[in-house]
């Protein structure tokens, strides 16, 4: 229960810092530290995710960052699609979802390492600000309307959120993650929300994304100890707001890049594990 505790602190607060990716250190933890079946892992991560992502959401609310009919197109989406990802998950062999699972990880790692070299300022989530011009023909298709608040949801924004929120359901299905470091960069690619509000509307979607893979999971068979889920959402909750109060002082680039490394790390130790 204590380890539960901590691991779940430890998942918040790399919520809270990184604002997207950190949910993917759950499943190695709870795997190799607390010696739980595959399976059990996934579901117990996403339903903490999603509890943590859901307490998120509400802050972010009370603070008007939420975009709420983007961050709705994109969560629908994934709920539909989240059931499919625990589907394909039951069909596979434990080996297999760890293997697909340690390559999620590089490929994160990865794009984590690029953003904090070719767009330091978008890892300072907190201090982001609108980067686009509405009168650019180049801008991103989901805009502003002109002295509105609103963003135009046009049908290539809805069909790239669409198309977005599928992909990430499947992911939450499969792999038991929230799928931040999805719908950030997507959001902040198709709309003109700085990093602070995709942040949190991400963590709307998430919560509604992760709550479908829950239920899928849970019908579908696997069981999770009620204990300790409630231990690791405490810890996690509790990690998140410490989480968010230091990335107002420390986040950037070089938090980024310890991120990126450290999933590296886990995910050779992870493929190190399977062979």
């Amino acid at each position: 229960m204590t380890l539960a505790i901590l691991f779940g602190i430890a998942i918040g607060l790399a919520l809270g810092l990184t604002g997207g990716g950190g949910s993917i250190f759950a499943i190695p933890l709870l795997i190799y530290g607390l010696g739980m079946d595959t399976r059990e892992a996934i579901t117990l991560s996403l339903a903490a995710v999603t509890a943590v992502a859901l307490f998120g959401s509400v802050t972010a609310a009370r603070r008007g960052l939420i975009e709420f009919r983007a961050g709705i197109i994109f969560a629908v989406a994934g709920l539909v699609a989240a059931p499919a990802g625990v589907a394909i998950a039951n069909l596979l062999a434990d080996q297999v979802i760890l293997l697909a699972f340690a390559v999620l990880m590089l490929v994160v790692a990865t794009a984590m390492w690029r953003k904090s070299s070719s767009a330091p300022e978008s890892t300072r989530v907190v201090r982001a600000s609108m980067g686009y011009d509405p009168e650019d023909p180049g801008a991103p298709p989901c805009r502003y309307n002109p002295g509105s608040s609103a963003l135009q949801l046009t049908a290539p924004c809805s069909a790239v959120l669409v198309v977005t929120g599928i992909a990430t359901g499947v992911l939450s299905g499969l792999f038991g993650v929230g799928g931040g470091f999805i719908i950030v960069p997507a959001l902040t690619l198709v709309t003109q929300l700085s990093i602070q509000r995709a942040v949190a509307t991400s963590l709307l979607a998430i919560g509604i994304i992760g709550a479908s893979g829950v239920v899928a999971g849970l019908t579908s068979g696997r069981q999770i100890d009620p204990g300790l889920t409630a231990a690791f959402v405490a810890g996690g909750i509790f990690g998140m707001v410490i989480g968010q109060h230091i990335a107002r002082r420390v986040a950037g680039p070089v938090l980024q890049r310890i991120f990126a490394a450290t999933m590296v790390a886990v995910a050779a130790v992870m493929l190190l594990v399977q062979h």
